[in-house]
């Protein structure tokens, strides 16, 4: 399918009922599977005591460990391996390019300590150009601006990696080399160096995720009057939200993707995340692979990806939890809408089998007013290193001890070594996301 018709068949599914967006659902799903079966040795065993005309919960949910350790197997072209894969991303050069000019390859962060490898096809790509085409605004007056404004974009994240940001974002920019509408900004990169590219560039969309663009907030030097803020790849709490739109001016917005499923949901004006029904498969279920009912809290998700054929995700096992929403949304669209729960920042775990959310911890540090930005890292059960932007890093750190100190003896926390960092917050040097809280051992 060419990307124009692409382009068609999504903008007319806009307009879809629900009886036809559940009839195209179906109708992709059995050509999937029916694809994959024939072309994927990890499929055709999993799939071999499935008749022909089953249900989507008759299918196994299948998971990234048992993904990755058949990667070979699961993949429907048996020119591509691991160890070709392994080869072409030793080269950061090929970020952006297709191995075989036919697939795009991108890595996970691994946030839940099981990192992935992922290919898209062009059919996979081509689904991702027209969601954004048609779906990416939630507003149309924001649209047209962005329009208007050359559609200049500036994207915020780890400028390095085969993930999926920066690497559809040098793939874009392959395609439309003389084009000076996008530029991506390294979140990792010197503060005043990314004040001035973004002061001389003035984007009309700024993008990103929201733990970075809420440190892009802080910067009294940056200048810029974006359109419209779009962020994703973790939730977007309303007090960032707050935050960018008092810092930027404009509307700010949030989408639901993962680089297993892609473009998963988009929000509304009503600030709805919309399901995109007719490429995506999203079911809520329980610990034991259950259905949950609508409106209730689940604890995985399964997805099944209708547009990618070289790696199929078919009921594949995410760890986020979410509700669903099956009552019409006042915005009219007939696609079923979500909520997010956050999961961003680690839960600490002490010797003593204590853990301690992250909300509590940043609630101590934010109530230091000379602290401007921190991070703090869990390096051992015992000892925890901090990072800090102060007005007067050495007597903003000892306070921050002696509060921490003092919360933890109430938790019965005792003899944690907490120590300042030389090193000031970053975010994560291959994914790109930033997180206050973290552990960094096993």
């Amino acid at each position: 399918m060419s990307l124009i018709a692409t382009m068609i068949k999504t903008k007319k599914a806009n307009d879809f009922s629900r009886q036809k967006i559940e009839k195209i659902q179906n109708e992709r799903l059995k050509k999937l599977v029916s694809y994959t079966r024939k072309n994927s040795k990890f499929y055709a065993e999993k799939f071999k005591d499935i008749c022909d005309d089953f249900k989507l919960t008759d299918l196994p949910v299948t998971t990234k460990p048992e993904m990755m350790r058949s990667f070979d197997s699961v993949l429907t072209d048996p020119a591509i391996t691991m160890k070709r894969i392994d080869e072409f991303t030793s080269d950061l050069d090929n970020i952006g390019r297709m191995i075989d000019d036919k697939y795009l390859i991108f890595r996970t962060s691994g946030s839940t300590g099981n990192p992935a490898i992922v290919l898209y096809d062009k059919q996979n790509i081509e689904v991702s150009s027209a969601v954004a085409a048609f779906r990416t605004f939630a507003r149309n007056e924001d649209y047209k601006s962005f329009m208007k404004h050359g559609k200049k974009t500036a994207g915020v994240f780890a400028d390095y990696g085969f993930y999926l940001a920066c690497g559809m974002s040098r793939y874009l920019q392959f395609k439309t080399p003389n084009k000076k509408s996008k530029i991506t900004i390294d979140v990792n990169g010197p503060e005043k160096e990314i004040i001035e590219r973004l002061n001389e560039f003035k984007p009309a969309m700024l993008s990103g995720y929201p733990s970075n663009l809420a440190l892009l907030a802080d910067f009294d030097e940056l200048n810029i009057h974006p359109d419209i803020v779009i962020t994703g790849g973790e939730l977007l709490t309303d007090k960032i939200r707050e935050k960018l739109t008092k810092k930027f001016g404009c509307y700010v917005q949030t989408h639901y993707s993962c680089t297993e499923g892609g473009e998963i949901a988009c929000e509304c004006k009503e600030g709805h995340l919309h399901i995109n029904e007719d490429w995506i498969i999203v079911e809520p279920v329980d610990n034991d692979y259950n259905p949950v009912n609508y409106g209730e809290l689940s604890d995985k998700v399964l997805i099944t990806n209708l547009s990618n054929y070289i790696q199929p995700f078919i009921r594949y096992e995410l760890t986020d939890r979410i509700i669903v929403h099956n009552e019409k949304c006042s915005c009219n669209k007939n696609t079923m809408w979500i909520e997010i729960e956050g999961r961003t920042d680690d839960i600490f775990e002490f010797e003593n089998g204590v853990k301690i959310a992250p909300m509590s911890l940043y609630k101590i540090l934010e109530e230091i007013k000379s602290i401007k930005r921190f991070q703090m890292v869990q390096t051992s059960p015992k000892s925890l290193e901090l990072r800090l932007i102060a007005d007067d890093k050495a007597s903003s750190f000892l306070k921050a001890k002696k509060n921490i100190e003092s919360f933890f003896d109430s938790k019965d926390i005792k003899d944690v070594f907490i120590y300042l960092s030389d090193d000031d917050p970053k975010a994560n040097e291959i994914s790109g996301k930033f997180k206050h809280f973290y552990r960094d051992f096993t």
